[in-house]
């Protein structure tokens, strides 16, 4: 099992930057693909990035060119930069780890994190 804590939410003004850090405890997240998701106020989570343990990166449309995702596998580690910030990227920012062979997969998750942007 791993065991995520986020951290790095708060306030910023549109346009702004933040950058949003995950530690991992419990197993090395190596093993893991790691993602970045959110939830705005009545809405349904979506995945926002993901990076592979090959190293692959991938995000949703509305945040490429915006938004890098990072590990360090060495310190256990997951980082969401977020530049260019938009009010419409407002959301509750969590952190998951998902354990996937074929046929299977197990998903862990943090607590979240608020990231509010305002206009």
């Amino acid at each position: 099992q791993v065991q995520l804590v986020e951290s790095g939410g708060g306030l910023v003004q549109a346009g702004g930057s933040v950058r949003l850090s995950c530690a991992a405890s419990g197993n090395m997240i190596s093993i893991y693909t790691m993602g970045w998701y959110r939830q705005a106020p009545g809405k349904q989570r979506e995945l926002v990035a993901t990076a592979t343990t090959g190293g692959s990166t991938d995000y949703t449309d509305s945040v490429k060119g915006r938004f890098t995702i990072s590990r360090d596998n060495a310190k256990n580690a997951v980082y969401l930069q977020m530049n260019s910030l938009k009010p419409e990227d407002t959301a509750v920012y969590y952190c998951n780890a998902a354990y996937i062979v074929p046929g299977y997969r197990k998903d862990y998750w943090g607590q979240g994190t608020q990231v509010t942007v305002s206009s």
